[in-house]
């Protein structure tokens, strides 16, 4: 009633330039919060004011029927609105109520801003901005919270699964991280030795997929009267990851050859093969416990693995003997695979010829039959089954003896039952099979190492400076290179990209070392170098990369032609020959033949090496035993060391063979192309 009167009287009030007229009557009726107050205050936020607008003057509606029709529709519309916002905000007291009486109203462009923050939640007057203001913070709350709980969602699987990588990643496989490490190590073992080589072998006894180092060591007891002091041998099994002793087993007397990769029905692990002058020993490879052991009299050769000859199903293996009594007579002795026993008697061949031992190796022929390969000074072939007859006195009964070759038997000499593989008034010095790594690792004793070298062609060093290649079906020569006196058995590799084995050498005369490479098909040089003497007797080792090359590690003194070109000495000839004598580990690659990398230096006197390789890292080790000279302050030792093949070759220094410097020839390589070449070298087993 009182809008309606407000309206009909039009009574003065407050005004806004925007918002329509004040009504001092809906001021006295605040106590009872009509809905004619809400439908008066939202009168302009509906666009009801004067002639539809928002600004001054009469009202066209508001006099007339059609105005009470409008305001009445209005009316019905605020209730509605008026109810879902109170459903939606807290009911306030009626305490609350009566304090909003006497407020005054803000100026109608307040009042409006009020109204509008009515319809989102909020209030006209004070009161109700309370209100709104006390909704909003706890609307801001819930707000918080909930992105809270979307953050806590997000981030807790989140660092869940970076703990979960962190710890697969460095605590899991902590056994696989020690193996990531380049395995690069140095210990002194047991006396200096002279250059006499010791036995090596490598094998994994400990089970971490790396060839550890198994070596025979010479020590000195502890007694101070040099007349007291006595050799202590035995054999030491090294860790090829950090160098540490894994074990040690004491021997009665030197050990000549260490060979492993048996394997025993009773021994878990592989047995190891360990040969001195007079007996031969099995032991456990990871324990070096002692597993069985035989005497035999003067053992001159590593053992031979062989096909199973007893039926056991179990390899067999062969070891020669040159008793000294009995001059000229070499004897083959059959050993059991299974019980380590002998089997039969030693079977004696009367040699005509004399000179250094060739052999025993074994050889499988096309048709499958098996013969042995030795000799002194000459190269003979007997077959297997002859031997195991003439041991045994029975005849053969497993398969692999049953076989034979018609056309080996054509060559075989009716009186002797030999097959004349070489016969010359020049002795033998070398017979290796035509196989990749021979030359490193060929006394392993399991059949997969052994397989391919006992069906290949031969290459044979006579006469000390002639080297031929010989064809394991016709037993003909294929080619014959001659040189000077090749003192270390080649080293087979690919250089060229014909797919046939090349093969690496050094022979030294009038205090010049010359390193070649002949090409394996035809006999033709593909490459040389010549050298200092190094005084130094050392197989070379051949190195299978990833792209199918091979590189080649051998060891010397400076380079001759580096060492003319460089300045001369001003130094007393005396003092100079009294300076030691430096020798330098070269790697050699067949992609730029004029350099080469020199590895490492050292005064000592290499004796003997061998490569390791590690898959997992694409990566070798190059093992040496070397031989350090008494000194005033200690005495000589055996030194092992392990050197990490692509760590060597980060810091190795580039040594130029002599380029052509002429206008209009090859462009010599640059250093830095040269070290990302070969920086990026990965390895193989051959």
């Amino acid at each position: 009633m009182a809008a309606a009167l407000s309206r009909a009287l039009k009574l003065p009030g407050k005004k806004g330039s925007e918002l329509g007229e004040y009504d001092p009557l809906t001021q006295a009726d605040s106590d009872d919060e009509s809905e004619e107050d809400d439908l008066v205050l939202n009168y302009p936020r509906n666009g009801l004011g004067r002639d539809g607008c928002l600004g001054t003057g009469p009202s066209k509606l508001r006099g007339g029927r059609s105005g009470r029709i409008v305001a009445a529709k209005d009316e019905a519309q605020e209730e509605e609105e008026e109810d879902e916002w109170r459903e939606q905000l807290p009911i306030k007291s009626r305490q609350d109520r009566g304090d909003m009486k006497g407020m005054q109203y803000w100026s109608q462009k307040e009042s409006g801003r009020d109204r509008m923050g009515e319809d989102r939640g909020g209030a006209g007057s004070l009161g109700g901005a309370g209100l709104g203001i006390h909704s909003t913070e706890l609307e801001v709350k819930r707000l918080r919270m909930k992105n809270a709980v979307r953050s806590a969602f997000f981030l807790v699987p989140l660092v869940c699964a970076t703990v979960l990588v962190l710890l697969c990643a460095f605590l899991i496989p902590c056994r696989k991280g020690e193996l990531e490490r380049k395995p690069q190590w140095e210990r002194a073992l047991g006396d200096a030795g002279g250059v006499t080589p010791p036995a090596l072998a490598l094998w994994d006894v400990d089970g971490d997929s790396v060839e550890d180092v198994l070596l025979s060591v010479t020590e000195w007891t502890n007694h101070t009267h040099p007349p007291q002091r006595n050799k202590v041998y035995s054999v030491v099994a090294l860790s090829a990851v950090s160098g540490q002793v894994l074990w040690r087993k004491v021997m009665a007397e030197s050990v000549m050859y260490i060979q492993c990769g048996l394997q025993f029905r009773s021994q878990r692990s592989p047995v190891c093969l360990l040969i001195g002058k007079s007996m031969l020993m099995t032991v456990n490879g990871t324990t070096g416990k002692n597993v069985s052991s035989i005497q035999l009299k003067n053992i001159e050769s590593q053992a031979v693995l062989l096909p199973d000859v007893q039926g056991d199903s179990v390899p067999d293996l062969l070891i020669a003997t040159l008793p000294a009594d009995e001059a000229l007579d070499l004897f083959l002795t059959l050993i059991s695979g299974l019980t380590g026993e002998q089997i039969g008697h030693p079977v004696p061949f009367n040699l005509i010829a004399q000179g250094k031992l060739t052999g025993p190796l074994l050889h499988q022929t096309e048709k499958g039959a098996y013969y042995i390969l030795f000799g002194l000074g000459n190269v003979e072939a007997i077959s297997l089954r002859d031997i195991y007859i003439r041991a045994t006195g029975k005849m053969p009964t497993t398969q692999a003896l049953k076989v034979k070759d018609p056309g080996w038997e054509k060559l075989r000499n009716s009186t002797t039952s030999f097959v004349h593989i070489y016969r010359g008034s020049e002795g033998v010095e070398f017979l290796l099979p035509f196989v990749a790594g021979f030359g490193n690792n060929h006394n392993s004793l399991d059949p997969v190492s052994n397989l391919n070298a006992t069906r290949s062609d031969w290459v044979l060093v006579y006469g000390s400076s002639k080297l031929s290649v010989i064809k394991q079906k016709d037993i003909r020569k294929t080619w014959t290179f001659s040189s000077e006196t090749v003192h270390s058995q080649p080293s087979l590799g690919h250089f060229n990209a014909d797919g046939v084995l090349d093969i690496f050498f050094q022979h030294s005369a009038n205090g010049v070392m010359e390193a070649q490479v002949i090409d394996g098909a035809n006999g033709h040089p593909l490459w040389s170098a010549e050298f200092v003497c190094p005084r130094l007797v050392l197989e070379t080792s051949a190195i299978s990369t990833m792209t199918g090359q091979s590189v080649f590690l051998f060891w010397a003194s400076e380079p001759l032609k580096a060492q003319r070109n460089s300045t001369k000495t001003t130094v007393a000839p005396g003092v100079a020959a009294a300076e030691p004598l430096i020798r330098k580990l070269f790697l050699l690659h067949p992609a730029y033949p004029t350099i080469l990398l020199e590895l490492t230096s050292t005064t000592d006197t290499a004796v003997t090496s061998a490569v390791s390789y590690q898959e997992h890292q694409k990566d070798a080790s190059y093992i040496t035993v070397s031989s350090r000279p008494t000194t005033d302050s200690e005495s000589g030792a055996r030194i092992v060391k392990s050197v990490s093949l692509r760590a060597a070759i980060t810091k190795g220094q580039i040594v130029r063979l002599g380029e052509s410097n002429k206008s209009g020839g090859p462009v010599k390589p640059g250093v830095f192309e040269v070290n990302k070449f070969f920086r990026r070298l990965t390895f193989k087993h051959q």
